[in-house]
């Protein structure tokens, strides 16, 4: 093929190459594409002009603006730190039924601690604080420990079975595998502690099983429990006549912990979330409990 040669219906000279057929054609590039190239240079040009670009070795072309988003980050971090002193100050200083109270603050509270708890406590609580196997649900009135939110600060500060000092402590005794209790024993105090939180399984229960557990609760449970099965903030022991249960509220499964005892472990955060952090929590998680619960 010419490389001279025109193509008879675009009127454009070819390249002189061809392949099955078909020739290429030397199609010059759109104008728009020089527009746009023309746009983008002078745009560079006028970037380099205004705005920090070029590196000098220990320096840099600081460009006609000035601009240094250094110093653009630090400013925005500063004016950030001025506006949340203005509200921690309050919380710091508030007692925590004042700040319930303030409607401005406890949206403050509720935004920031939906955050640290997502953090910090959500890997066992769940996002929702609903808890799960082994994991108490947050959004009830049924804390082991109390709910006030004094008493919910404290723990979060010290933990339960830590390493820190002052951790709270509590522990469920392995009955069966100590062989405080025997297997039938057992048993029957599972048939009393079901009937407690749940009458209707008292119909399903061997006969005499629910009587014999109770005065079995009475002499070996009811020291931590209470005599009413209530439970007992002092010693971290549930309450195991309503219906929210860490490990599970079924035969078998209350028959394993009565057998091989429980030991619940919650860390420490005092290391790592300040008094103000752990405020804003026990506040949060107050906020978050669901109605009649």
């Amino acid at each position: 093929m010419a490389v001279d040669e025109r193509d008879n219906y675009t009127g454009y000279l070819t390249t002189g190459h061809e392949w099955n057929g078909i020739k290429e054609l030397n199609t010059p590039v759109p104008r728009a594409v020089y527009f746009f190239l023309l746009i983008a240079f002078l745009f560079s040009i006028g970037y380099w002009v205004l705005m920090p670009a070029w590196p000098l070795g220990v320096s840099y072309t600081k460009g006609l603006l000035g601009l240094d988003q250094r110093n653009v980050v630090q400013h925005s971090l500063e004016q950030a730190a001025l506006g949340r002193s203005a509200w921690t100050k309050h919380i710091e200083a508030k007692s925590y039924q004042e700040i319930q109270a303030d409607p401005a603050l406890m949206l403050i509270v509720r935004q920031t601690g939906h955050t640290l708890f997502g953090d910090n406590c959500a890997v066992c609580h769940g996002l929702n604080a609903r808890g799960g196997h082994g994991f108490p649900n947050l959004t009830t009135t049924s804390w082991l420990w109390g709910g006030d939110p004094e008493v919910i600060a404290e723990t979060i500060r010290v933990g339960i079975n830590s390493l820190h000092p002052d951790s709270r402590t509590s522990q469920m005794p392995a009955f069966g595998h100590d062989q405080i209790l025997q297997r039938a024993d057992v048993d029957k105090v599972v048939a009393f502690v079901r009937s407690v939180f749940d009458p209707s399984t008292a119909k399903t229960a061997k006969p005499g099983d629910v009587g014999a557990g109770k005065e079995i609760f009475a002499a070996n449970c009811a020291a931590c429990h209470g005599e009413d099965a209530k439970g007992n903030n002092d010693v971290g022991a549930p309450n195991l006549t309503d219906k929210f249960w860490i490990y599970g509220g079924d035969a078998q499964t209350i028959t394993t912990t009565l057998w091989n005892g429980r030991q619940g472990h919650m860390p420490s955060w005092e290391g790592r979330l300040t008094p103000l952090d752990r405020k804003i929590l026990a506040l949060y998680l107050v906020d978050q409990r669901m109605p009649k619960q």
